[in-house]
């Protein structure tokens, strides 16, 4: 895991965050964990909001972390499909935890002030 050499963690959660944490990566996972094999350009329209680049950088740090595979088929055009590795599939059950936790505040607590995508996010 390149991007971890040589850094320091104070704890297990600062990790997990490092490696999941940011503004898309758990909406990627999400996908992948929820919708299983994608390719870029699907993942790109279940995000509309993402940049190709940024998409890239992601999925390259979550490919590096060994949470998603990467699958290139020798073919023209290319085709490469993603998909979560044993260890990303790992992550679900706390992606569906934070899902139902955001639910929960979202109805108890934010009531009217926060609105939610409801067909981007099943």
């Amino acid at each position: 895991m390149g991007r971890m050499n040589d850094k320091v963690f104070n704890c297990e959660k600062e990790l997990t965050l490092n490696i999941i944490g940011g503004k898309w990566k758990m909406l990627v996972l999400w996908h992948l964990g929820k919708g299983g094999t994608k390719r870029f350009g699907e993942l790109k329209a279940l995000i509309p909001e993402i940049t190709q680049r940024m998409l890239a950088n992601q999925l390259r740090e979550l490919e590096e972390d060994q949470i998603v595979h990467r699958e290139v088929y020798p073919v023209v055009p290319p085709k490469v499909e993603y998909s979560l590795t044993k260890q990303g599939e790992t992550l679900m059950p706390i992606l569906d935890a934070m899902y139902a936790w955001g639910r929960n505040y979202m109805e108890t607590t934010l009531e009217d002030r926060v609105e939610v995508k409801e067909s981007i996010y099943p």
